[in-house]
């Protein structure tokens, strides 16, 4: 759908000027409201506790009706309307999650819901939202554009814009997380919380450092960008904030489906992605409580984490080699890479532009291994058999 964003109609309950901290009152009146319309999800203790340290708990919020700790906000921020507002509505920009939540919660308390969508949105989750009875519109290039769209909506059709991660509404009823990770997990020692927009770490931190101030709170990932109201709210209340890369976010997301045989989505293993790489030294022998926060994850999107994530764990390795064009020179480094039980994935071969002998055929293998260990001892067969190799993840 098209149409002209308006950029005069500013969103009133985000105010870079006058923020909006939110109280401990507010999430526990939150956790009242919405008790009953929520998943009360698992907080269980994972087994990768021995691969990184500590006592680690996972709170599993991908196991809400639609897949994401979303929900608790959205419900809440859709009970607290006015009854003439239920009749209008809302309206919200997203891609996904924050979506989905208040499509479905929308449909189940009969108060109409449009989302804004960027074309950028995934084709399943746009569909979801029509499914949970949403009004959907496509528009913008991204999130910017699509909410400039909904507050064009608010000042013609009388919608309230629900901000996804700095309604009040919505970092308390994020917060009623924390609330059930604490009576869930006694003696917490330390909380990791993934921070997209700051709403989840807004609440939850709110909650857990009301009721037990000594337990450290974590920021496992850097963002350019949150929320007013959230910042006002979690800057307080945070101890430490560590920057997570991509390559450990894959390895959390494969360690998840292997060990936990969950599906998580890469903003909700953050938590994992800080203590595998060995940043929160300080947490080795304490519990820990990472919360699982989202598990829409693309199925193309997953196949490529879990690639990355075997590569980063030396049990996906790419190197080039320089072989011999005559009869049998394939077949011989076939013989050797079985010899190890290595096995090929992909085999590529490249002639034209070799440098070397006219009799010589460069080949760039995609081998599987087992371990670290089993990646060093291709290598050192590779470098035995061989003279000219390339052998590690910069290959190209």
């Amino acid at each position: 759908m098209s149409g002209k964003a308006d950029d005069d109609y500013k969103d009133q309950f985000c105010d870079p000027e006058h923020p909006i901290v939110i109280q401990f009152q507010e999430v526990s009146a939150a956790a009242y409201k919405i008790k009953g319309g929520i998943e009360r999800t698992p907080c269980t203790r994972s087994r990768i506790s021995n691969l990184v340290g500590c006592d680690l708990y996972f709170k599993k919020e991908f196991l809400q009706t639609t897949g994401s700790f979303k929900e608790r906000g959205a419900r809440y921020t859709l009970m607290m309307l006015a009854p003439e507002q239920k009749k209008i509505g809302v309206v919200a920009a997203s891609a996904g999650n924050h979506a989905l939540a208040l499509a479905y919660h929308g449909q189940d308390l009969n108060i109409p819901v449009t989302v804004v969508m960027p074309k950028i949105a995934p084709m399943m989750k746009v569909q979801n939202c029509k499914n949970y009875g949403a009004k959907v519109i496509i528009f913008g290039e991204d999130i910017g554009e699509a909410k400039s769209y909904c507050m064009k909506l608010c000042k013609e059709e009388g919608y309230v814009y629900v901000n996804g991660y700095d309604h009040p509404h919505i970092l308390a009823g994020q917060g009623t997380m924390g609330l059930e990770i604490v009576e869930q997990v006694p003696d917490l020692d330390a909380c990791i919380i993934p921070v997209g927009g700051g709403g989840l770490i807004a609440g939850t931190a709110l909650a857990i450092k009301s009721l037990y101030p000594h337990v450290m709170i974590i920021v496992s990932l850097a963002v350019p960008l949150v929320g007013v109201n959230s910042y006002a709210t979690a800057a307080p209340l945070i101890d430490k904030m560590v920057t997570v890369s991509e390559e450990f976010i894959a390895l959390a997301i494969l360690r998840l489906v292997e060990i936990e045989k969950a599906v998580v989505e890469g903003a909700g293993a953050t938590g994992l992605a800080a203590l595998l790489a060995g940043l929160l030294p300080e947490l080795n022998g304490k519990k820990v409580v990472s919360p699982l926060c989202g598990g829409n994850i693309d199925t193309t999107v997953l196949g490529r984490c879990l690639d990355r994530g075997l590569a980063v764990d030396y049990r996906l390795v790419r190197f080039l080699v320089t072989v011999s064009d005559r009869p049998g020179g394939i077949a011989e480094l076939a013989r050797l890479l079985s010899s190890i039980g290595v096995s090929i994935k992909d085999m590529f071969h490249e002639r034209a532009w070799l440098k070397s002998d006219i009799f010589s055929v460069q080949v760039k293998c995609v081998v599987e291994t087992r371990d670290q260990e089993h990646c060093h001892e291709l290598e050192l067969l590779l470098r035995k058999h061989y003279k000219h190799i390339a052998f590690g993840p910069h290959v190209v």
